[in-house]
């Protein structure tokens, strides 16, 4: 058991990413897991939402004809660990995969879909930076507050945690981002964002790493509206490219709904074959599954079909598109491809870092553990 956890906890020390699988008896791939994956090739290059508690029956028709490759959950979906394990597994019943994936955003602070009465509320990033002791126990505080979320996700059947935020805040930059960066030095963001993936991985949840390339100058919001970054290459390869290079090797990575003018001044990074090729596959190196943020997100124009389109020729991997609306959805859906290829290799190599069960992880301890750590913050 000790091996398997530490397996987890070096993986971004060694900065790669390695299987984890374990092989079946006579040394080949566990067979359960390599019909799951033949599966996964049926599946479209998409994540969907949906619009309640449990699946209507509009919904349950979509997912099984359109085989979507995930779900993402929102507060309109939750009410009690029950109803979500329901939910979800009318989910990957539909869409023939247990492995399916599922997302939620819970960071903790301002952005946790999973709060109080059944699960606890988590701070912001940025109180981890505020606590005493310097970066390494900061780090081990922020580490453990992502293995006891990872905890509460895996128990619901919950696979993906959209978090960190690796964005470094600018003073002149919306207040979106906030006290949602752990901190506005890139090193210390690297930092403590490495601690939070550490933690997602050692308890079986994938994290993603956002907003790619950076979103902390942004002076919009992107949920309303278009942001146009400015700021020279020179000074966004220095600070905000820095935390995502630091961590090129994260599983998974969300795409930021901004222009970056030095790079592409036509076309926020979602769309852009520039900023994909150039920055996030180029300067920062990331080689992982590449997911939209929010096709439904007003910083884009055009209909759902076109920005689908858009995203996946500018070499997004998967589309993700969060109202729940069906007939956003279903233009979505058209507009995707089945994954395959690269991008079926990377979803793959993803979700073969959760494929083992964590060990056994005292749940009670660790909240008091991280509380009295949190007591000291400043």
């Amino acid at each position: 058991m000790r091996q398997d956890q530490e397996r987890r906890r070096s993986l971004f020390r060694r900065q790669e990413l390695i299987k984890v699988a374990r092989p079946s008896a006579n040394g080949a791939a566990h067979p359960r897991r390599s019909r799951l994956w033949g599966k996964m090739a049926d599946s479209k290059a998409f994540i969907c939402g949906c619009t309640g508690s449990a699946l209507n029956d509009q919904e349950r028709a979509f997912i099984a004809r359109e085989r979507p490759w995930g779900l993402i959950l929102f507060l309109r979906n939750i009410e009690e660990p029950t109803q979500i394990a329901s939910l979800i597994a009318s989910f990957r019943d539909l869409v023939g995969r247990d492995d399916a994936p599922v997302l939620v955003d819970q960071e903790g602070g301002r952005v946790q879909r999973l709060g109080p009465p059944h699960w606890p509320k988590y701070p912001p990033a940025a109180l981890f930076r505020r606590l005493p002791g310097g970066i390494e126990a900061q780090a081990e505080a922020t580490r453990l507050a992502a293995r006891i979320m990872a905890a509460d996700l895996r128990s619901l059947g919950i696979s993906i945690d959209c978090m960190p935020v690796l964005d470094v805040p600018d003073p002149k930059g919306h207040a979106i981002i906030g006290d949602r960066a752990y901190s506005d030095l890139p090193g210390e963001v690297a930092a403590l964002g490495k601690a939070a993936i550490e933690g997602m991985l050692a308890g079986g949840v994938l994290p993603v790493v956002k907003h790619i390339p950076g979103h902390g100058r942004a002076q919009a919001d992107s949920h309303f509206d278009l942001p146009v970054v400015r700021a020279d290459l020179r000074s966004l390869r220095e600070v905000d490219f820095a935390p995502f290079r630091a961590l090129a090797s994260a599983p998974l990575a969300m795409t930021a709904h901004v222009v970056y003018a030095a790079i592409d001044p036509e076309r926020p990074a979602t769309l852009s074959d520039r900023v994909i090729a150039e920055a996030i596959r180029g300067e920062i190196g990331f080689k992982g599954l590449l997911i939209s943020d929010d096709l439904s997100m007003r910083a884009l124009s055009g209909g759902l079909a076109d920005r689908a389109r858009g995203a996946f020729a500018a070499g997004v991997d998967v589309a993700l598109h969060c109202n729940g609306d069906p007939a956003e959805a279903q233009a979505v859906s058209q507009a995707a491809p089945m994954l395959a290829g690269d991008s079926l290799e990377r979803a793959r190599r993803a979700l073969d870092l959760v494929a083992v069960a964590p060990p056994p992880f005292d749940l009670v301890d660790a909240r008091a553990r991280l509380q009295s750590m949190l007591a000291m913050a400043a």
